[in-house]
């Protein structure tokens, strides 16, 4: 092989080792950002959030208020979806089985995780009874586009059994996260 050649691959490759180098400083970085809101305070935002909404008002609030709340709500959405890559392009609820301390709700959502759509299907059942409001989520129903990925496969299988949507969207923000740092790699050997 030609001495040229050979320099200029060498080259590239020192080349691809130091954006891999970049992207992984990068990621550490996102990661230290992402810590930077312990459980805690994550906790005690969601808190204070319910309590400014759980109390009825006693009568319409002024315009007014409402636009600040709706632009209060958008910039927590906003936040969210930066902090999680999820976003949610469509959402359908229809309420099955409606009486005094039961309510079954059939809702339809569905979206994207940076480049990984999916869409969820599933059964909301509260119950109430005196002190508090139980929910309970039924008949979860996932899909998504995994390709060949066997592992994904499993993996919503497992979430479906269990039901838990929380881990969901927590496992598929870092699994897409994952998947575009691997595709971006992947573009620069083509």
């Amino acid at each position: 092989m030609d001495n040229s050649i050979l320099h200029v691959y060498e080259d590239e490759i020192q080349s691809l080792e130091e954006e891999i180098e970049l992207l992984a400083e990068k990621y550490e970085e996102s990661q230290q950002e992402s810590t930077f809101f312990s459980d805690e305070e994550i906790l005690m935002s969601i808190k204070s959030f319910q309590r400014e909404f759980q109390g009825e008002s006693k009568g319409r609030e002024p315009l007014s208020d409402l636009k600040v709340q709706l632009e209060s709500l958008q910039t927590d959405l906003s936040f969210l979806m930066k902090f999680t890559g999820i976003q949610f392009t469509s959402h359908s609820k229809k309420t099955v089985e409606k009486n005094r301390n039961r309510t079954v709700q059939m809702h339809r959502l569905s979206g994207n995780c940076h480049s990984l759509s999916f869409q969820l299907e599933f059964q909301l059942l509260e119950m109430q009874n005196k002190e508090n409001v139980t929910a309970v989520i039924t008949d979860l129903s996932i899909i998504m586009e995994s390709g060949e990925d066997s592992d994904v496969s499993k993996f919503v299988s497992s979430t479906e059994a269990h039901g838990n949507l929380s881990t969901f969207f927590r496992s598929l923000s870092c699994y897409a996260e994952w998947c575009e740092h691997r595709r971006c790699t992947f573009l620069h050997f083509k």
